[in-house]
């Protein structure tokens, strides 16, 4: 469902995923932010991007629960660019439609709160899979390959920022060394 959002206002974008390491939009300010209510995790299979309808990959979404949290990256777009911004973010992130347009309150790091645009996952949709093992997860991800590269590498640059900013992941950190000795063995 597309939300009806103002662009002459100033828009936030709340990253979780590869929005932290590729936004694709002009960034007038971007903060550490804490939503809650979700959580982030690979429970969208990825058909496009980083797997196909054949083998599909997985990437992060948010998914809904009630006592979770995900911390991330809260980026105001440069003024006057809010609804080109809004445009290719739609083109981006809504591709099959297992995204929804939420506006979420964030907490940013300096106490202040704001509303922002993020895509959080359709649990009814066809290409949720939340609840994967993360053994299952990494398999998967060490295999698949899309149009916009190999799965492993959106886990390792997802992974990779999060730690460079301080927020950790245990989970992803895990399903990263997974991965990569996954690979390393099949090159064997």
């Amino acid at each position: 469902m597309l939300q009806n959002i103002d662009t002459s206002q100033p828009l936030w974008v709340f990253g979780y995923g590869s929005l932290i390491w590729h936004p694709g939009f002009p960034v007038e300010e971007q903060a550490v932010a804490r939503l809650t209510g979700f959580h982030r995790a690979f429970c969208m299979s990825s058909i496009h991007h980083r797997g196909t309808p054949e083998k599909p990959g997985l990437v992060l979404a948010l998914d809904a629960a009630p006592d979770a949290q995900c911390d991330g990256l809260a980026f105001r777009v440069v003024p006057g660019t809010e609804a080109d911004t809004l445009a290719a973010l739609r083109e981006r992130e809504l591709v099959s439609a297992a995204y929804v347009e939420e506006i979420v309150t964030l907490r940013l790091h300096d106490g202040r709160a704001v509303n922002a645009l993020a895509y959080v996952i359709d649990p009814g949709h066809v290409q949720y899979c939340g609840g994967l093992p993360l053994e299952e997860q990494a398999r998967i991800i060490s295999a698949a390959h899309g149009g916009r590269g190999p799965n492993c590498e959106y886990l390792y640059n997802t992974a990779d920022h999060l730690s460079e900013l301080g927020l950790a992941d245990p989970d992803l950190d895990w399903l990263a060394a997974r991965v990569r000795a996954l690979i390393a063995s099949d090159r064997r």
